[in-house]
């Protein structure tokens, strides 16, 4: 046996302690039954909900839903009835004991006490994941160790003498007992065991225990396990699935020319998306037979999430958000004394982290549960959190989406479809290439931007502090004067040193492309004065065609130079062979182009070093601004464009840009 697993053994009962819907126990519950091959198993549930308890464990994957109302003893009218709902669903220990029961002809038995008016108990047990590296013998240890000074309440102790006293009659019958209760309960069960006793008393029959297939849209609100992982657990039950070999499907599926030609613009269910997603995950959470790692799961979670979130938005998530991301759920679950975060957690870093599209998304995929539908061969019904608990917490996603303001509403409904298989690709016959004049707009205002921000960066560089003499200069520094007044007690004044020459180019890199995905490079001359030449490398057009003459296409970095129409091809011209990166080309461009001593470079890392001696060479000096220091909606808004086959496109393109 291996050491995760630990047994309370008395007689012939073989008491596993578990903590409900936890993956963790769930699987240790699967591997204990393979282990000591019981010829009986019990579970803590009474017997009063065994037909619909069985009934539904012989639904799953597919959750159930067992509900029945209970009479207080105080109850002085109908009002007071109160009703509970027994979620029965893969990643729960108990639904997977009964369920490996049923599997291998093992006799199952409910052996709990059925009782009306047992009160609410909320418990603060360590996080399950320690499961996963301490073992059980640990966790339970150090739990029996936090709560040995706890009283138990009277209902408990019914329960425990109820469970004990059938252990005891199945022990007459039985050689090999597979015991399988809550963590709480065990180790008072195997002292009442010992003990003679009587049957408590208990509710025998219940004619109100109703079963329920629950709704798809209920299951991320009330499930145990977030469904994500639930799903995870449910395909690892039996081995990890095959990995897929065709591509994984997108959420918004962007067609290249060869599909439209073929007439292969299909719609791609979401359902069978999320679910490619989830079978590409399972395997990749552990070994096989091994239990599920919560830690990878989420990793997973985060990565299938953030590929669906470029897809539907055409923004790639940067390293540093994802470090960002993790760091902040380590330090939230630290918070609430649990190693790992919860799905509320998680959703609330996806949130503040990236954005509350990407939130959103991640929601989507962690509600993911494939088995379930919205129409069953019994009763559907809707749970919301407070129809189990007292306490939820709420969290609301606003994504963005462009203004209707002085505008239907319909708009996007109104933009311009393909009629015909092919049709787009007619609009395709002018060899020209040009750009679409509202994105030139955008693109020159902001490096405009960065040409200010780049000279104001200098200046505060090269700034100097002094106690005040003569003149305040540019002003007094607040910081520097309370900073010396213990000991000096003058006033300190700050003088900004004015920069000589402006900046004549502007590179911004969002992609170093080492990877090759941005193959397509280009470079172009400024239509007038207030335009800019620029040279840029881009995804392939043909990828994505928006309309008639029309493809959509994402930087990977752009070089922008003043004054315009001065500038070669970039891409084509000798001198800037051999310098490995495509970035790195359009920064040597920048260089040699800039008519002004300075030139601004914004990315993700700064440059080589030889790069910064080549421009002290040049007489000019590189300006590095990280690409995490600027606004992310700024970035994410200029970093898409539209390439037109011809002017003529440019009366059309609106119809088709959105």
């Amino acid at each position: 046996m291996t050491s995760r697993l630990h047994l309370e053994t008395f007689g012939p009962v073989h008491a596993l302690p578990i903590l409900h819907y936890r993956m963790e126990f769930a699987h240790l519950v699967r591997q204990t039954v393979q282990e000591i091959r019981p010829d009986c198993i019990a579970v803590e549930l009474p017997a009063t909900l065994e037909e619909r308890f069985l009934q539904a464990v012989r639904r799953l994957p597919q959750v159930s839903v067992v509900s029945y109302d209970t009479i207080p003893r105080s109850a002085s009218t109908a009002a007071q009835n109160r009703t509970l709902h027994l979620l029965v669903e893969p990643a729960d220990p108990l639904a997977e004991a009964a369920r490996c029961a049923l599997e291998q002809a093992i006799p199952l038995h409910l052996v709990d006490v059925d009782l009306d008016d047992y009160p609410a108990v909320q418990e603060f047990l360590p996080d399950s994941y320690a499961v996963q590296r301490l073992g059980l013998a640990d966790y339970y240890r150090e739990y029996c160790r936090a709560t040995e000074g706890a009283v138990p309440g009277r209902e408990d102790l019914r329960r425990e003498q109820g469970m004990a006293f059938r252990l005891q009659r199945l022990a007459e019958r039985h050689e090999r007992i597979l015991f399988v209760g809550g963590m709480a309960h065990v180790g008072r069960i195997r002292e009442f065991y010992g003990q003679a006793r009587t049957e408590p008393l208990g509710r025998v029959r219940r004619h109100d225990v109703r079963i329920f297939n629950l709704h798809p849209d209920s299951c991320g609100e009330v499930m145990g396990e977030f469904p994500f992982a639930s799903a995870i657990y449910e395909m690892r039950r039996n081995g990890p699935p095959p990995e897929r070999k065709d591509a994984a499907p997108s959420l918004r599926r962007r067609f290249n020319a060869l599909e439209l030609i073929a007439g292969g613009k299909q719609a791609i269910p979401e359902q069978e998306v999320m679910r490619a997603a989830v079978e590409s995950s399972a395997g990749k959470v552990g070994a096989s037979g091994e239990m599920p790692d919560r830690q990878r799961i989420h990793l997973r979670l985060f990565e299938q999430a953030a590929r669906h979130y470029r897809q539907e938005t055409g923004e790639q998530l940067h390293y540093w958000q994802k470090r960002a991301f993790f760091r902040f759920c380590r330090n939230y679950a630290a918070l609430s004394g649990q190693l790992l975060p919860d799905l509320f957690q998680l959703l609330t870093a996806a949130r503040g982290c990236v954005d509350d599209n990407f939130a959103y998304a991640f929601w989507r995929l962690a509600g993911c549960y494939p088995w379930q539908r919205e129409e069953a061969e019994i009763p559907v019904v809707r749970l919301r959190v407070e129809d189990l608990w007292d306490q939820s917490r709420t969290i609301r996603f606003r994504p963005r989406k462009q203004s209707d303001k002085g505008r239907s509403g319909l708009r996007f409904l109104k933009r311009k479809r393909e009629q015909r298989p092919g049709e787009w690709l007619e609009g395709f016959d002018d060899g020209s290439i040009c750009s679409w004049p509202p994105e030139d707009i955008v693109i020159e205002d902001y490096g405009k931007f960065l040409r200010r921000t780049g000279i104001r960066q200098l200046s505060e560089e090269q700034s100097r502090v002094e106690p005040l003499s003569t003149s305040l200069l540019d002003g007094i520094d607040l910081r520097e004067t309370i900073r010396n007044q213990p000991h000096d007690g003058r006033i300190y004044v700050w003088e900004r040193m004015r920069i000589k020459g402006g900046v004549g180019s502007v590179v911004v890199i969002f992609d170093e492309d080492r990877r090759n995905r941005y193959p397509f490079a280009m470079t172009w001359l400024g239509e007038h004065e207030q335009e800019s030449d620029m040279a840029f490398y881009a995804t392939e057009p043909g990828d994505n065609v928006s309309g008639p003459g029309i493809c959509r296409c994402e930087y990977g970095g752009l070089l922008l130079s003043y004054p315009p129409r001065r500038m070669r091809d970039v891409w084509q011209d000798p001198s800037y062979r051999g310098w490995g990166t495509k970035a790195e080309i359009l920064l040597m461009a920048a260089l040699d182009y800039s008519p002004d001593p300075h030139v601004v470079y914004a990315a993700a890392r700064p440059p080589r070093s030889i790069f910064k001696r080549i421009a002290a060479g040049m007489g000019k000096k590189i300006v590095y601004i990280p690409l995490g220091s600027l606004s992310p909606p700024a970035l994410k808004r200029i970093r898409v464009m539209h390439l037109l086959f011809g002017h003529d496109k440019r009366e059309i393109a609106k119809d088709y840009i959105w």
